[in-house]
């Protein structure tokens, strides 16, 4: 009897243990939180430039991996893409921002 409850408390132990590094971060992946806090920052950044009438949104992607967005797709002329780095870099909790916005 007292094996089994040993062995249910390790299983138990390791079960709770998987679930906890699961939801950690490692170099190449985001843990839950810093899933959620770029998502909110992905919408301020889309809503930024969305509020940015020299910009359209629909012509701008946005992406953002552990504070650091990343802005594609394709504008009319090269003030756009210096705009849409201006204001992503202007939106709290931007840590930096890679522009691989091309002119058409």
């Amino acid at each position: 009897m007292k094996l089994i409850n040993r062995l249910l408390s390790v299983l138990f132990l390791a079960f709770a243990l998987s679930i906890v590094m699961g939801c950690a971060s490692t170099a190449k992946q985001e843990g839950t939180g810093e899933y959620i806090d770029d998502s909110v920052v992905t919408t301020k950044v889309k809503t930024a430039i969305l509020n940015e009438p020299s910009l359209k949104v629909n012509e701008i992607n946005v992406e953002t991996f552990k504070g650091i967005v990343q802005l594609s797709g394709f504008v009319n002329t090269q003030a756009a893409v210096n705009k849409a780095t201006e204001v992503a870099r202007s939106v709290g909790g931007v840590k930096s921002v890679k522009n691989d916005i091309r002119v058409k």
